[in-house]
């Protein structure tokens, strides 16, 4: 890999990478998380033809059964970020990343070709929720690896911005998905979807995993990574560290930062998961919108939110993170019922409704991967991040469309997702305040310079 010399303001003896390399790291990166994320929107817009075909019960419950089997794929994720984490810890972000991308592609490939339970019986949701652990295992090590992988060759002034298009290609992995399902239902129809269209989109996450992984495979590991690896003295002591455990190493140094990212996490997910893949089911079954009017609102929040996420993560660079989240979870807490009741008027409503949920939301979603990898150092970032933020997740995040959707069948309430978020928002609001500035701060050194460990030990030129 072409780098230049270790820039100025740099500390001593980091090598940054060229723009060239830079701008390939990045590219690679926000398709390779859109490669990943499609898969997860495609049965997140296809959950009716899900249901359909893998959980066809009279009484409306098939619906909550096929967003059950989306949320057990989260139970297993904390599983993949303690197999993955250590892992890319240990022989690198690039190899991990490329073997998860193309577990979960190959593991949607694989819906794609499934029976259906009028074929087989119960024996096709049963491989459909085993294909779904799979794809959960394998995000368990991607979100967490691809994190990582963009903070650490971001340059520090400008990780807000660099992060951001992780995010970018997250939201085009999901436009893709709604568009592709989108463009099936008009051509098609609904009984055609329904019989075997719904495979399409499966289907295609075949090759788009085998380009997320040609991408990946073209790009060195992060310059912290090598670094680490040359440095005989840090390679000792990560060692020495291995030995001890990881466990040991985070619960030891790192309770505080594990706790606040969870708080945060709470929220961010619980956000994430209602409007990005619970919505289209919300918009159909809830407020009575046809399927492709659904999709088409997703589709455009989508958009919009691509549109606008990198100015975002431009402006957390100046102004920092922690005000951003702030800011957006009140947003959130004081807007979701307003919004929720606009999006009951009519389509067009609901349309700007969601683009202004999905704005509020973006500041958070804008800045994971500049806030989050700032928490741990360098030998165990991989490994804190993707347990810390996939236990989290499994916990709250995964499980919100089919507690929503459930709370609204027992209930009857339509409120049910805005009040669920403001609860969640209420949380990471908490941990948000608690949260130490990251903006500007190196996650060149190790230990890390800034946020959250129980025993911080001074940058260098602090006293």
């Amino acid at each position: 890999m072409s780098q230049s010399a270790a820039g100025a303001g740099s500390p001593s003896g980091i090598r940054e990478p060229d723009k060239a390399t830079l701008r390939k790291a990045i590219a690679a990166s926000a398709i390779g998380n859109a490669t990943e994320w499609f898969d997860y929107g495609v049965y997140a817009v296809a959950v009716t033809y899900i249901t359909v075909n893998f959980f066809p019960t009279e009484g409306g419950s098939g619906t909550a059964m096929a967003l059950a089997t989306f949320a057990l794929s989260f139970l297993v994720r904390p599983l993949g970020g303690m197999f993955w984490g250590p892992l890319g810890d240990k022989f690198g972000r690039k190899l991990v990343l490329a073997l998860t991308i193309l577990m979960m592609a190959g593991a949607t490939f694989l819906v794609g070709v499934l029976p259906t339970y009028e074929q087989v019986g119960v024996i096709a949701p049963i491989l459909l929720i085993i294909l779904r652990m799979v794809q959960g295992f394998s995000t368990g090590g991607e979100y967490g690896g691809a994190a990582t992988f963009m903070a650490e060759y971001a340059p520090d002034k400008k990780r807000g911005f660099y992060g951001s298009f992780l995010e970018f290609g997250t939201l085009g992995g999901f436009a893709l998905g709604a568009l592709i399902v989108l463009a099936a239902v008009r051509i098609l129809g609904d009984d055609a979807m329904e019989q075997w269209g719904w495979r399409i989109p499966f289907l295609l996450a075949g090759p788009l995993g085998l380009i997320g992984m040609y991408l990946r495979n073209k790009i060195e590991d992060t310059p912290l990574f090598q670094e680490q690896e040359e440095a005989a003295e840090q390679a000792a002591e990560a060692a020495k560290e291995n030995k001890r455990g990881v466990w040991r190493e985070l619960f030891t140094h790192y309770r505080r930062a594990m706790l606040v990212m969870s708080g945060l996490v709470i929220a961010l997910n619980v956000v994430n998961y209602t409007l990005l893949t619970y919505m289209p089911t919300y918009l159909q079954n809830t407020i009575g919108l046809s399927a492709d009017a659904g999709l088409m609102v997703v589709l455009i929040g989508y958009l919009a939110m691509m549109a606008i996420i990198p100015f975002f993560g431009a402006l957390s660079d100046r102004v920092g993170r922690k005000p951003m989240w702030i800011w957006s979870l009140i947003g959130l807490m004081v807007l979701v019922v307003p919004m929720y009741m606009l999006m009951e008027q009519s389509f067009a409503w609901a349309m700007v409704a969601f683009v202004v949920l999905g704005l509020l939301y973006l500041p958070q979603l804008a800045t994971i991967s500049s806030t989050f990898p700032a928490f741990f150092p360098t030998h165990v970032r991989y490994a804190g991040f993707a347990i810390t933020y996939n236990v989290a997740t499994a916990a709250f995040g995964g499980t919100a469309p089919a507690a929503n959707e459930l709370l609204i069948e027992s209930t009857g309430y339509a409120l049910t997702p805005a009040i669920y978020m403001i609860v969640a928002c209420a949380i990471g609001l908490v941990a948000a305040f608690a949260m130490k500035e990251t903006a500007g701060v190196s996650i060149r050194t190790q230990p890390v310079t800034v946020v959250a460990a129980d025993t911080r030990i001074p940058a260098p030129g602090e006293s």
